[in-house]
């Protein structure tokens, strides 16, 4: 057991006077009282027995040796002791008060007070137990010498001093203990605050989104890594730099918002800006908060911002889906009432082409009639298919050879050279699905990569689990599985991009533009979500994400 025990730290903490404290004045009291004593000894001369200056020089030359080993092994910054030294220096301390109460009149010295001060100094550093051996010990030794070494009677004065000696014990006792406690309590308090305090920081450290704090000169005074990472200052010293030059070409938005919570000293403000660097431009969501406020000085301000990209592409997505239900309704009542005029029309001019008055010249008309008739009759169909896009069968498929019998088909398309080098990757990929729908979702996918290349770049099809990169925030990555369609083509121009799954939309000469959007009903109806990578002169990536196990709803 070391002398800075748990209780002695616990008084510490609770602002009571520290165990080093008391070390040190007993020290210093216990030198004094040995000098004292050298002194009067000295002084004393010849009037004195020569035993009894031997004894005084001994306790006096014990007191300075030991008090001043103690200061310095203190002084050099020691702070650990055996409790053993507590137990030997209150004995020493006993001692030495003993034969200075004997040798200046025992009943009638003015020294008994000493007592109080070991005996206080034991109830502050020592156990209960300890503190109560101490003080009976000194007790008895006072006792003692005045009725054996003096020849007193034990009266109401002596009672009195053993009685103060008593209460010293107690109410020290009683302080120290109360202390303790409170040392305790405040101490796990600091504990608790210290890991709060701990765990902010990781929170701080390791949290995806970006938290800068600007005093209100636009001084930044705090940044965490993830701000440092989205604008692009990772590596750079910026701390108690101007925060505006530092956005400067970054991102206007996330100053002019900052700017104006310090400006109109508002509580808390939310927006949406961008960040630009390093030619790559993305959305992000700032929330702001203004502390000190209620002071007249600067507001200093704190950002939260995150990179909202994947949050923009779920509500695209939301409302693409949207958009789509509506087009297949209105895509489903206008073929419905469109095909039998359209049949009607066809076979009446049919059989006008082939009355015997009619000319040469009606005939090619009609069969110019019958032919549009058919083409449209044909893109009727795809509008019925677009709005009957359903699950019909669900089952159990293996995503990866759903991709190999969508290669076997593409290969077999004009549009498909023999060469054209088409790469299937993955393993077992079971999912729950309709077989028809999906076999024609990853055909449609890799025709139309077929096609935009002009069937000479590479293609891949990769089907694995898809980890947390590879999905926008906001959907599940860890109970669905990831199919891929990637070509090494000319890319998808930035402007068709964003629409290029809504119906009638088409980068190919001769499309219908219902390819990609019977894709992404398809998918739609598979309770997944289909989206795509573009780079002009690079090429094109699809994604899809579907469900490993769904509960699909499957039309009757």
């Amino acid at each position: 057991m070391r002398w800075r025990t748990e209780k002695t730290s616990r008084l510490r903490a609770s602002g009571f006077p520290s165990a080093l404290g008391f070390v040190r004045w007993a020290c210093v009291v216990r030198i004094v009282v040995a000098g004292v004593t050298l002194a009067a000894a000295v002084i004393a001369g010849p009037e004195v027995p020569a035993a009894t200056i031997g004894t005084l020089v001994a306790a006096a030359v014990g007191s300075l040796l030991i008090g001043g080993y103690v200061v310095w092994y203190l002084s050099r910054g020691h702070g650990r002791m055996r409790r053993a030294y507590l137990y030997a220096q209150a004995m020493f301390d006993l001692a030495l008060v003993t034969v200075v109460v004997h040798f200046t009149g025992g009943v009638d010295s003015q020294f008994p007070a000493l007592y109080v001060l070991v005996i206080a100094v034991s109830a502050v550093l020592m156990p209960l137990s300890s503190s109560l051996v101490v003080t009976s010990l000194g007790i008895t030794l006072y006792v003692t010498d005045i009725v054996f070494f003096h020849s007193a009677q034990i009266d109401a004065a002596i009672g009195f001093q053993v009685v103060v000696f008593v209460s010293v014990f107690v109410a020290i006792s009683v302080i120290a203990s109360r202390a303790h406690v409170a040392g305790v309590e405040r101490h796990e308090l600091e504990q608790e605050v210290r890991r709060l305090t701990l765990e902010a920081s990781d929170i701080l450290e390791n949290i995806r989104s970006g938290i800068v704090t600007v005093d209100g000169d636009g001084t930044l005074i705090y940044t965490n890594p993830a701000a440092l990472e989205l604008l692009g200052l990772k590596g750079r010293p910026v701390l108690g730099q101007s925060f505006p030059k530092l956005l400067s070409g970054r991102s206007r938005e996330l100053w002019d918002v900052i700017e104006a919570t310090q400006r109109m000293r508002l509580k808390t403000q939310r927006i949406e800006g961008w960040v630009r660097v390093d030619d790559r431009a993305f959305p992000i969501g700032v929330t702001t908060t203004a502390l000190n406020l209620a002071d007249e000085g600067p507001v200093t301000v704190t950002a939260i911002f995150s990179d909202i990209s994947g949050q923009k592409r779920i509500e695209e997505l939301h409302v693409r889906n949207g958009r789509l239900e509506a087009v297949a309704e209105l895509s489903a009542s206008l073929a419905h009432e469109i095909k039998n005029p359209l049949a009607s029309i066809r076979s009446s001019v049919e059989q006008l082409a082939q009355s015997e008055r009619a000319t040469a010249d009606e005939r090619f008309l009609a069969d110019l009639v019958v032919r549009e008739s058919d083409r449209l009759s044909r893109l009727l169909n795809d509008f019925l298919d677009f709005s009957r896009v359903r699950v019909v069968e669900a089952s159990v498929l293996d995503l990866t050879e759903i991709a190999r019998g969508a290669v076997d088909v593409v290969r077999l398309h004009p549009d498909c050279q023999p060469n054209t080098p088409i790469e299937v990757t993955g393993v077992t990929a079971l999912v729950e699905g309709d077989a028809d729908l999906l076999h024609q979702v990853v055909v449609n996918l890799i025709l139309n990569a077929v096609q935009a290349s002009g069937g000479r770049a590479r293609i891949t099809v990769e089907v694995r689990e898809p980890d947390v990169t590879d999905v926008p925030g906001g959907l599940p990555h860890d109970t669905c599985l990831m199919l891929r369609v990637r070509d090494e083509g000319p890319g998808v121009p930035p402007e068709l991009v964003e629409r290029l799954f809504d119906p009638f939309v088409t980068g190919r000469v001769g499309g219908t533009g219902l390819g990609l959007a019977i894709v992404q009903r398809a998918v739609q109806a598979h309770r997944g979500a289909v989206w795509v990578d573009s780079t002009p002169g690079e090429g094109t990536m699809f994604t899809i994400l579907i469900p490993a196990k769904a509960v699909l709803e499957v039309a009757a």
